[in-house]
């Protein structure tokens, strides 16, 4: 009896440790949240509906430093940069000039982006089991931003059998500068310095821009020279609200590293040796033309032209400065 008892006693604990050895089929995600800008940024986290919360929405990030965040399982949500903020001396509520959440506060408490802003959003655990993220500069842009996705390797139970691509994405060139002058958002009303370039949307309030009314589906909202002007400078990054085929991608149970102000040169360099079968570039390094037509615009410059200047740097130094955002925090 006593034999039978140890036997039976040994093949719990051996049942025991097998169990909560075996990785779950959908575990947490951590988003590495890294600051390669020359300046402060205040990353802003907006959670979906009926989705869970994250424990931050908000928090400084210094020139130079990241945060890792552990995310739930089949969590849905944004998150995006906010841009010379600071404090009113005489009331002490916070803003910022570029994508600012309304909260008054660091934390956005469930406040979204004001647009211009450019935005990464995820769906976690979402149709087939895998992830599906995308950087967004459908509400314009404010900050040049990259998104590395970082397979674990294994797949939920109801994942696809492809398990998606894990392939990086966003627009790592600043489009401020090169802003047509109709979309340009200016640091003061003294200043020409542009800050963030608005949406088409945004400026014009046109359906035919907005998608909207009798230009709501795919067959009758085509791209713009505008939206084009976005999505030539960051060929896989949303420029309108139809472009899901070539700026929604797939990882299964991926870990992620946001990169705000990351170096063109280097991240292209690095990310083309992955080879992940992705036809469009990260970056497009040819000369653009926009012929700026609308009838509302402030100004019309003619042509603008966009000429992209890759940063000069080895293939040596591309994989020191790249990798080193791998490593833990």
């Amino acid at each position: 009896m006593d034999r039978r008892l140890s036997t039976v006693a040994g093949s719990t604990v051996i049942l025991y440790l097998l169990f909560f050895s075996l990785p779950s089929e959908v575990s947490s995600a951590s988003f590495k949240i890294v600051n390669k800008c020359r300046r402060t940024v205040w990353p802003g986290l907006l959670s979906g509906a009926n989705t869970a919360q994250l424990a931050t929405t908000g928090f400084t990030l210094r020139s130079g430093e990241s945060r890792t965040i552990t995310i739930p399982q089949a969590w849905s949500g944004r998150i995006w940069g906010r841009a010379l903020c600071g404090k009113d001396p005489q009331t002490g509520q916070f803003s910022c000039l570029t994508g600012d959440c309304g909260s008054g506060k660091v934390e956005c408490a469930g406040g979204g982006a004001k647009p211009p802003a450019t935005l990464a959003e995820f769906t976690l655990n979402g149709a087939g089991g895998l992830d599906f993220y995308d950087v967004s500069l459908v509400d314009g842009y404010n900050l040049p931003m990259l998104v590395v996705a970082r397979g674990k390797g294994r797949r939920p139970a109801n994942a696809s059998s492809s398990g998606g691509s894990c392939s990086a994405t966003g627009c790592l060139v600043d489009l401020n500068g090169a802003c047509p002058s109709s979309l340009k958002v200016a640091r003061n009303n003294r200043s020409r310095e542009s800050v963030a370039c608005r949406s088409a949307c945004e400026a014009f309030g046109d359906p035919q821009y907005c998608c909207s009314g009798a230009y709501s589906t795919p067959d009758t909202c085509a791209p713009s020279p505008y939206s084009l002007f976005f999505k030539n400078a960051c060929p896989r990054s949303y420029s309108y609200a139809y472009d899901d085929k070539t700026s929604t991608y797939t990882c299964a149970s991926g870990d992620y590293i946001i990169i705000f102000c990351p170096l063109p040169y280097t991240s292209q360099k690095v990310l083309s040796a992955r080879n992940d079968g992705v036809p469009l570039p990260l970056v497009n390094k040819t000369t653009m033309y926009l012929p700026s037509k609308h009838p509302n615009a402030a100004s019309s410059p003619g042509l603008v032209k966009v000429r992209l200047i890759s940063l000069a740097a080895s293939v040596l130094t591309a994989h020191v400065l790249f990798y080193s955002l791998l490593s833990p925090s």
